[in-house]
């Protein structure tokens, strides 16, 4: 595999699936007001994307340990692609909710399996770089998708936003050819623990989001069923040998923690610029491009010294500037709009070095056999910690509507640091432990 040529195309159908959770954000009060639908219902637009996009990402992971990565992308580009095209003639409701559920059941193919490809595919020198890119690819579209679904909004109607994705099938036939082939591997595919997986996640989340008891408890009794079903099943969804491997579970909480903290500063900063210093759309937008930007230009940097100086070194750098930017936005944050632009130039380049990273250091201690699961489970975490840190943060926000808005912002930006400093210490505890003994095998072992 061509990875150099490979590796841009697939950063490039990321960035479409990435900056389609963000696009629709802007548009959401227009939506809401077009389809005459309350605002908890409206958020369902957003929601059920992030919700499906979280779980296909880990089943396509885990199926390609069994089926071709090529199927597998084809069947996901090609739902997220038709789905786009019904999504520019969507008027309700009900069809808009039912596209955004399409979409996601495609758009997770582009994240489970791009860090699948990297890990089988390129060469450890060069893996690094190329995960690097992937990273960036996510970063740069979460900070310019506001401002790409302010002006398709603005000039074409929120219908408009579904043509961007319609590009995925453009590209679909020449990653295609590009792609090695694969022959199909015996195994099973074991469904019931995938259905208990998504009920895991799916109702822990609806937990939190709604306030609910009754969806907690269907979460603790799912978590148990899930648990017996893990000691029963021979070949499971979930591999249990990856919760006892040495290392995993402490790179798989830090990827939790630093979710927490993208999505949750992504989801605060747009607020806080409209809140308190009264910013629209469209600059609220340019306040938060310069710093993905700043992080696209450095990828092939960060990749590089990511190969040549290794993944711990990095994972220290990057949280001690995201640790030291969410001191900034917890002590400062309401003195100047100026504070979040150039504490987010920081942000981002942060993020997308430590994400490069944790990914690069995760395919490095798997075995090569349990790539595609346990890459699954780490991006599954992941995007389930940024859809609990949205819907925590919106929740304290909405508990301090009382008091002055600079000081709501700050409380929850102080959560945002503790977090921050648990994930620190966390990296500091897993450079402990590999510094003592061997973790796992290399994926090309």
């Amino acid at each position: 595999m061509n990875d150099k040529v490979v590796m841009p195309l697939w950063t490039f159908c990321l960035f479409i699936v990435v900056m389609n959770t963000t696009m629709f954000n802007v548009s959401l009060p227009t939506i809401i007001q077009d389809l005459h639908i309350s605002a908890d219902l409206g958020s369902w637009v957003i929601s059920s994307y992030s919700i499906g996009y979280a779980l296909s990402t880990v089943i396509y992971s885990r199926l390609s340990d069994l089926v071709p990565i090529r199927r597998l992308l084809t069947i996901g580009l090609t739902t997220l692609g038709l789905s786009s095209v019904f999504g520019l003639f969507a008027h309700d409701f009900q069809a808009l909710l039912f596209t955004r559920i399409l979409q996601s059941a495609g758009a997770g193919a582009m994240a489970g399996l791009g860090l699948v490809l990297a890990s089988r595919y390129v060469p450890v020198a060069r893996r690094g770089g190329a995960i690097a890119m992937i990273s960036v690819g996510s970063a740069m579209a979460f900070g310019l998708g506001p401002i790409v679904g302010g002006i398709i909004s603005q000039y074409f109607g929120w219908n408009g936003l579904f043509g961007i994705t319609c590009l995925v099938l453009i590209v679909l036939p020449v990653l295609l050819r590009l792609l090695p082939k694969e022959q199909p591997k015996a195994g099973k595919f074991d469904i019931v623990g995938a259905a208990l997986t998504v009920i895991n996640a799916a109702s822990l989340l609806l937990a939190v989001t709604s306030q609910s008891l009754v969806w907690l408890g269907v979460s603790i009794v799912s978590f148990f069923t899930h648990a017996w079903h893990l000691k029963r099943a021979k070949e499971s969804f979930i591999n249990p040998q990856l919760l006892r491997m040495p290392g995993y579970g402490k790179l798989v909480a830090i990827g939790f923690c630093i979710l927490v903290l993208n999505l949750g500063n992504l989801f605060l900063m747009p607020l806080a610029l409209a809140n308190l210093f009264h910013k629209s759309a469209l600059m609220i937008g340019l306040f938060i491009a310069p710093g993905a930007i700043l992080s696209a230009f450095l990828t092939r940097f960060v990749g590089h010294w990511i190969d040549r100086y290794g993944n711990l070194r990095f994972l220290l750098i990057g949280h001690g500037i995201l640790v030291s930017i969410m001191a900034v936005f917890a002590l400062n944050l309401s003195a100047s709009p100026a504070v979040l632009l150039f504490g987010y130039l920081c942000f981002s380049p942060a993020f997308s070095a430590t994400m490069a990273s944790l990914n690069n250091e995760t395919s490095m201690i798997l075995p090569r056999t349990w790539i595609g699961s346990g890459m699954g489970l780490l991006q599954l975490v992941q995007f389930f910690g940024g859809s609990v840190s949205v819907a925590v943060c919106g929740l304290l926000l909405h508990a301090g509507r009382d008091i002055e808005p600079a000081k709501a912002y700050k409380h929850v930006y102080v959560l945002l640091f503790i977090v921050s400093l648990c994930s620190l210490g966390v990296v500091f505890l897993y450079r402990r432990s590999r510094s003592r003994e061997p973790i796992g095998q290399s994926t090309e072992a």
